[in-house]
């Protein structure tokens, strides 16, 4: 799918005999190959997802969510200031 890999075909090796350095560009180059294709079914995947129905599958954790924990009263500054000041302690 992604293409020939000639340094595995000309030396005959395999990952076992391969350095580290070049375990990590064989991977770098798998990925670089990749790329475009995911890119393409990633693209596809977004164009294609029905949001309604994503927000309706959603809903009831959400609900369930705001009913267990609700809002706290502080605002989040406040929240944040109390946390810096435990880490100056």
């Amino acid at each position: 799918m992604f293409g020939h890999t000639p340094e595995l075909s000309a030396s005959g090796s395999d990952n076992q005999e391969m350095t580290e350095k070049e375990q990590i560009r064989l991977w770098a180059q798998t990925w670089k190959q990749a790329g475009p294709e995911l890119e393409k079914i990633r693209l596809r995947e977004v164009r294609d997802e029905d949001n309604l129905l994503s927000l309706r599958l959603l809903e009831p954790a959400f609900n369930h969510a705001a009913r267990t924990q609700p809002p706290d009263d502080s605002p989040g500054m406040v929240e944040m200031q109390r946390h810096f000041a435990k880490l100056r302690r």
